[in-house]
């Protein structure tokens, strides 16, 4: 039986720790939180944990897991602590404010022997678990184009822009589904209210083989779209994930592009077949995410969300604030 403690129960703690909770082979021991209103609810929740004000279970003894859910800029001193003292950490995305500390993280996980896995929660989800097997499997045929859309009316921060906002959720799914191959970014983006921090951003990613990634985010949309288009040679994929019915679509569309001798054109005819909406899985994605976190503890496995690949993620956003401040500049990723 494993015993976990959760630093911050606000937002997303809650369901953290239900999760958690909720686990044949876990124990959730200690929940903190600065708030006096969130403690009583974690209390009213949790009664068999202990309930604290500060961090200090990052000291104890007695866990053998850390779940870290606060802000970003406290990540890396909390998970430092806690791999410090023997803990497999589990942290929010992203995994830390600067790329210096996320390597640091990685490799201190690694020395000690330890799992660190950063919250992607949406690579467990039904959708792009389906949309890993179809590109894995070549159902797509080899990926021209990888295309993505996070707009809402949403909240400001006030703290970080909307790229470090919405984008670690697209890039992490598009780390997870191209591979770690990214080789350059460029960011454009413009913010709107003396806040210094840009509220539209559009986001380019290069991969070999003339493969790129575009992501849309946006603040200021009237409305809420959230989906990505991803086209091979094969077929074409869509993935929206506001409609619970229809997830994913593929559609056999293409084109057929051919050359005659003796033209110096380029001769294109589009390709037009059926469209399919392959069965998306509806289980809670942070369930298979916990139940996959406390699998890699037993099984001493790295998982594929680890200190490594949040690192990536980081890089990225870093490299996109200074494509940012530099009129779109492309920022080499390695």
């Amino acid at each position: 039986m494993l015993r976990a403690g959760l630093i911050g129960y606000g937002y997303w703690g809650p369901n953290l720790a239900r999760n958690f909770a909720a686990h044949p082979d876990c124990e959730l021991a200690c929940i903190a939180d600065m708030s006096e209103k969130r403690r009583a609810q974690a209390a009213a929740n949790h009664p068999q944990a202990r309930i604290v004000a500060d961090d200090s279970i990052v000291r104890d003894p007695n866990l053998d897991i850390l779940i870290i859910a606060t802000p970003v800029f406290t990540h890396f001193e909390l998970d430092k602590a806690a791999l410090e003292n023997g803990k497999h950490v589990w942290v929010e995305k992203p995994m830390t404010s600067t790329l210096a500390q996320a390597r640091e993280l990685a490799e201190l996980a690694a020395k000690k022997g330890r799992i660190l896995m950063v919250d992607h929660t949406f690579l467990f989800t039904g959708a792009v678990q389906k949309m890993k097997s179809l590109i894995d499997e070549g159902e797509l045929g080899d990926l021209y184009y990888y295309d993505s859309v996070r707009i809402n009316l949403g909240l400001f921060q006030h703290d970080v822009n909307v790229v470090w906002d919405l984008a670690p959720h697209d890039l992490s799914i598009m780390d997870y589904l191209l591979g770690p191959q990214a080789e350059a970014i460029s960011a454009h983006g413009r913010g709107h209210f003396d806040t210094g921090l840009e509220d539209v951003a559009y986001v380019s990613v290069f991969y070999p083989n003339n493969l790129i990634a575009h992501f849309h985010l946006n603040w200021l949309s009237p409305v809420k779209i959230r989906r990505t288009v991803a086209g091979g040679s094969k077929k074409m994929l869509v993935w929206d994930d506001l409609n619970r019915e229809e997830q994913i679509k593929i559609y056999n569309k293409g084109m057929e592009v051919a050359t005659k001798e003796g033209l110096y054109r380029v001769l294109a005819t589009p390709r037009h077949g059926d469209m399919y909406a392959p069965v998306v899985p509806a289980t809670e994605a942070l369930r298979l995410e916990t139940a996959y976190f406390i699998e890699c503890i037993q099984s001493g496995t790295q998982p594929h969300n680890n200190g490594e690949a949040g690192a990536r993620i980081v890089a990225m956003l870093e490299a996109t604030d200074r494509s940012l401040k530099e009129n779109g500049r492309v920022i080499p990723l390695r």
